[in-house]
C-alpha cells in the first residue's frame, strides 16, 4: 500500500528508495520553496494586473488570457531567480548538489469550469511521466503557488502503481516530441491537436488521494505514480509549479520505480541540470541510454 509521509526525517538516499517503492513524500514549507512561490507570484500579479491571476478568466476572453500565460510561463521557466530557490531547495533538504541534476520548473495553471484545458493551460488525463521518456528514476516536486483545495488539486491513483494499464507510449520519443510539439501548445487554445500517450482502456479512478498542502509545502512522488489533473470545480484558477529531479547515479546504474507499462523510447535526461552548478549530463551519458534502449 502507498503510504502519505510528512516532514519525514530521513537520508536522501533512504528518501528516494521511498520513492521507488510507491510512496508518497510532503514536506512543510522551506525558505527555499517560500522564495519560489514569491518569485512566481510577483510574475503572475505583474503579468494579469490589475487583475487577480486566480480570478482574472471571469474577465478576460479564452485567446487573451491563454496570450498573457504564453508569455508569463516562459519568463518563469527561464528566470535565473527560479533556477536559484530550486538550488536553495534541494540543499535544505539534504540533496546531494553534485549528484542531484533538476530539470527547469514549470508554472501550472488548472483554470476553473473547463475555461481552458488545452496546450498552454494542459489539464492532464490519468498517466506516468514515465510513458513520456522520463527516466524510472525521476521524482516529481510539485507545490502550490496560492492556497488549494480538494476540488483544483491533483488525484493519485494508487491502485495502479503496480497494475499495468494499455497506453500509448509504445508511439512517443521525446527527441521527437521536442522537435514537432512542445513549443506549440500556446497555439492549442479551442482543442489539443498533439499526440500524447494516455490510457488505451477504461480506468477506475477511485479510490484516489488528493495532497492538499498550504502554498510553498512541498509534495515528491516517482514519475512512475499514476496521476491525474482534478476537474477544477471550484471558481479559482489553481497555480502550481513543479520541477523533476534525477540521481545521477542511480540513473546509471538503472535504479528506480519498476517498469510496467511504459515503451516510449527517447530521453529527458539531456534537459536536467546538476544542482551544483547547472551543467547537463554529459553527452555520452545520454548516447549510453539512448543505446540501451
Amino acid at each position: 500500500m502507498n503510504t502519505l509521509y510528512h516532514d519525514l526525517e530521513k537520508t536522501d538516499d533512504e528518501r528516494r528508495q521511498l520513492l521507488y517503492d510507491g510512496h508518497l513524500l510532503v514536506y512543510s514549507p522551506t525558505p527555499g520553496s517560500l522564495a519560489l512561490i514569491h518569485h512566481a507570484r510577483a510574475l503572475a500579479e505583474e503579468a494579469f494586473a490589475p487583475l487577480d491571476p486566480r480570478t482574472a478568466q471571469h474577465e478576460m476572453s479564452v485567446e487573451a488570457y491563454a496570450k498573457i500565460l504564453a508569455d508569463l510561463k516562459p519568463k518563469f521557466i527561464h528566470h535565473p531567480h527560479s533556477k536559484e530557490c530550486i538550488q536553495r531547495m534541494l540543499g535544505e533538504l539534504g540533496c546531494n548538489l553534485e549528484q542531484t541534476y533538476f530539470d527547469v520548473p514549470r508554472m501550472r495553471t488548472s483554470t476553473a469550469q473547463g475555461y481552458l484545458t488545452t496546450g498552454i493551460a494542459y489539464a492532464f488525463h490519468p498517466h506516468r511521466d514515465t510513458w513520456y521518456s522520463a527516466p524510472q528514476c525521476q521524482l516529481n516536486w510539485w507545490i502550490p503557488i496560492y492556497p488549494i483545495e480538494s476540488d483544483n488539486a491533483m488525484a493519485f491513483h494508487p491502485n495502479y502503481w503496480n497494475r499495468p494499464v494499455r497506453n500509448g507510449s509504445a508511439s512517443y520519443n521525446y527527441q521527437e516530441w521536442v522537435k514537432t510539439s512542445r513549443f506549440i501548445a500556446s497555439q492549442q487554445v479551442t482543442v489539443d491537436t498533439r499526440k500524447q500517450p494516455r490510457p488505451e482502456e477504461p480506468m477506475e479512478l477511485d479510490p484516489q488521494l488528493r495532497v492538499v498542502t498550504k502554498p510553498g509545502g512541498i509534495l515528491i512522488f516517482s514519475g512512475a505514480q499514476m496521476h491525474s489533473s482534478v476537474p477544477n470545480t471550484t471558481n479559482s484558477t489553481r497555480f502550481s509549479l513543479d520541477f523533476r529531479t534525477v540521481h545521477l547515479g542511480d540513473f546509471i546504474h538503472n535504479c528506480g520505480a519498476p517498469n510496467i507499462d511504459s515503451e516510449c523510447t527517447g530521453t529527458t535526461i539531456e534537459d536536467f541540470l546538476r544542482g551544483s552548478d547547472l551543467q547537463h549530463v554529459s553527452d555520452e551519458i545520454t548516447a549510453s541510454h539512448l543505446v540501451s534502449q
